[in-house]
């Protein structure tokens, strides 16, 4: 058997020159401003116009461009080379969704290989109708244009899956070796925030979160550490869910703690760690008086993550639809989740 395989992710703009234009595709996704094309679409090319300085200063200070491209195809690199320790035939493509390569190039890839199956695989380890469910629309449309026809299976999440908390584990529990002898450390679980009104209609997203967090702690013997699940990266005026990531990081800082950051919503190194995380929320802590500050990376390619999604590629053989994280009891229950029919019967 031939199976393609496609790994979902957002993107970024790999030039400065590419930033306005990436902002406009994120904010024309009717997933991220639910109004009318005729509203939205004019509104996204103004936000990117208004925000385009800003994202460029932010890129500029982590290389001029983001790395998650790069470390993607890596991890599909790993991915394939893992399949085929187990016997499987794959190619591996990515698709980003708001930057190159997007789904349309991933679907004629795959089309010109010719595959049996195809597995669906976001890289969002937790659901979202903003992340997961916009990556999968999208790929609908690019799939038929490009004649693809072979079965396929999406997998939904995986906020429980072995490989993935195991890897977080792992590194959550290198990241607390590094706090100073005496120092007491507390553990911020930081992920990307939601409007609350997205999660008001339903969407399981910081219910994954608060839940992946809780088994990444046990998985690094942290249980007994002080912990808190928070959210970054609010835009635009409307109510975000919290705590907020950095006023946590500082009232950390301010209580002479020590913030270990996992940033567990994830995979990838990009702007909101190499930035937010690595260089704001880090200055603002020890310029409060943090005796450190230590940042938990990505899970990248870490072996454990690469087998679990190797175990999550398998698990689709076979299958169709969208199929639910077996780990986690909670899947479905979300009116949001796309596995409430799967649960259902």
């Amino acid at each position: 058997m031939r199976l393609g395989v496609v790994l979902f992710n957002l993107g970024g703009p790999d030039t400065l020159d590419a930033v306005q234009p990436f902002l406009t595709n994120l904010f024309s996704d009717k997933a991220i401003i639910r109004a009318p094309g005729f509203i939205r679409w004019p509104l996204a090319r103004f936000i990117a116009s208004r925000r385009r300085a800003y994202a460029q200063s932010i890129y500029a200070s982590i290389g001029g461009g983001s790395p998650i491209v790069p470390q993607t195809e890596a991890q599909a690199e790993a991915l394939t080379q893992a399949l085929a320790g187990v016997g499987i035939e794959a190619k591996t493509v990515i698709a980003m969704r708001y930057w190159h390569p997007r789904a349309d190039e991933a679907a004629r890839t795959l089309a010109a290989w010719r595959p049996d199956r195809v597995a669906l695989i976001p890289l969002y380890p937790q659901f979202s109708t903003t992340t997961t469910a916009s990556s999968l629309a999208e790929w609908r449309g690019a799939a038929k244009r490009a004649g693809l026809d072979a079965p396929d299976a999406a997998i939904c999440c995986y906020p429980l899956e072995a490989g993935f908390v195991a890897a977080y584990g792992d590194l959550l529990k290198q990241g607390l070796a590094e706090v100073p002898d005496g120092a007491v450390p507390r553990i911020i679980f930081s992920a990307h925030g939601l409007p609350e009104r997205i999660v008001r209609a339903g969407d399981p997203y910081p219910l994954q979160v608060e839940a992946g967090a809780k088994a990444i702690a046990a998985a690094a013997g942290a249980e007994g550490v002080a912990s808190i699940v928070t959210y970054q990266s609010r835009v635009g005026p409307l109510k975000w869910i919290g705590p907020d990531t950095d006023a946590e990081i500082l009232a950390t800082a301010k209580a002479g703690q020590v913030p270990v950051v996992v940033p567990l919503a994830f995979v990838s190194e990009h702007s909101e760690t190499l930035y937010e995380l690595d260089q704001v929320y880090r200055d603002a802590a020890l310029g409060a008086g943090a005796p450190a500050y230590v940042r938990v990376p990505a899970v990248g390619r870490h072996p454990r993550f690469i087998a679990g999604l190797a175990a999550l590629v398998r698990q689709t053989i076979g299958r169709s639809g969208i199929a639910p994280d077996p780990a986690w009891p909670g899947c479905g229950a979300a009116a949001g989740c796309p596995c409430r029919e799967t649960r259902a019967a």
